[in-house]
């Protein structure tokens, strides 16, 4: 028990502090530890007090190069010791995607912060939690980090609303994180855009990764340079600029107007067929069953989704080195599937990097 908690203590990587002061000045004032400029600038544009809409967003979370962020902004109250700041944001940046349990974590900072106008007990909590998993305080609340499961926060979307908004089309974004494809999903609300993305990776939960998620990206070159490092991915994004940006996506969720679109040159491996139509049929019947929780509903597509990589098994085998399994490709022909579920079985293959080199 002791071993787990130690992991999950070590997941934190850092705290730091921005304000916003009486002169409209935003101001990186304090890490621990230390931290890069450009992961700084990167926080400080995350952070909305460098907005010029003045819109506060209470809590905004994403991922930059394997690091995820977890930034929590408030509104400073006149009764505050901190005579001299409007607003400030605290920021955590950690190795694990649990947005629930950071934006617990963070409100707890704040409200020290708020009280003692000083970094030094934020710091004291964050070490605290660092090492034994914890922290107690009677005025501003406890946390324990082992209350806040990734089980939980994978399942804290709701698979259902995505269906309630996309009906049959959520088809088209199984397929699209099926084959590891690019997903952009567009709205101006930052917080519409959060709740969307992180849900998606549910939809292919037997791989319960969501390393694949970046739910706040901006059109910055070293944004987009780190995005097109990963093969495949779900990112967020409040600038319709991006609608433009074909070389980004495979598929466009324009969430505003709840339209899809695939990408001209993604059309071919998404071909939809009849395999697809009963995948669409199942997960829109599944999300409106009253009686099925949203997390039934991940269920029930994971074991239709169980069921295609049955499809693949006759037609896989261990590759010359014996290292892993390969397409026998002439074997996947010869069954003469309908050419729709052929080509998404070949793409499956692919996205599984089951292709013989």
């Amino acid at each position: 028990m002791a071993a787990a908690e130690a992991a999950d203590t070590q997941l934190m990587l850092g705290v730091g502090l921005i304000e916003k002061d009486t002169n409209g000045e935003v101001l990186w004032v304090w890490c621990y530890p230390s931290t890069t400029a450009t992961l700084r600038n990167l926080l400080l544009r995350k952070c909305c007090l460098t907005d010029e809409n003045k819109l506060l967003h209470p809590f905004v979370f994403g991922q930059y190069r394997r690091t995820w962020f977890y930034i929590t902004t408030v509104e400073v109250p006149d009764s505050s010791v901190l005579i001299k700041v409007t607003h400030f944001s605290i920021v955590l940046t950690a190795k694990d995607f649990n947005p629930e349990k950071y934006a617990a974590f963070t409100r707890i900072l704040c409200r020290m912060y708020l009280k003692h106008g000083s970094p030094v007990k934020m710091m004291e909590s964050y070490i605290a939690v660092l090492t034994k998993g914890i922290c107690q305080s009677e005025e501003n609340g406890s946390f324990l980090s082992k209350d806040f499961d990734a089980r939980k926060a994978y399942l804290a979307g709701s698979i259902k609303d995505i269906v309630s908004q996309f009906g049959m089309e959520t088809v088209i974004l199984h397929t699209a994180l099926m084959l590891k494809k690019r997903i952009v999903v567009y709205h101006p609300k930052i917080e519409a855009v959060q709740e969307f993305t992180r849900t998606l990776p549910a939809l292919v939960w037997h791989r319960q990764d969501w390393t694949i998620l970046h739910s706040y990206v901006h059109l910055s070159a070293e944004e987009l340079e780190a995005l097109r490092m990963c093969p495949g991915y779900i990112a967020g994004f409040v600038d319709l600029e991006v609608s433009n940006r074909s070389d980004l996506y495979d598929v466009f969720v324009n969430l505003a107007d709840r339209e899809i679109t695939v990408a001209p040159l993604a059309k071919e491996a998404m071909t939809m067929g009849k395999l697809h139509k009963e995948i669409g049929q199942l997960i829109v019947q599944s999300a409106e069953d009253p009686e099925k929780s949203d997390s039934q509903v991940i269920q029930d597509i994971s074991l239709k989704t169980r069921e295609i990589f049955t499809h693949l098994e006759p037609f896989s085998e261990v590759s010359s080195d014996g290292e892993k399994l390969v397409l026998n490709f002439e074997a996947l022909k010869q069954r003469r599937f309908p050419p729709a579920t052929e080509n998404f079985l070949y793409h499956l293959a692919a996205a599984e990097q089951m292709l013989k080199i």
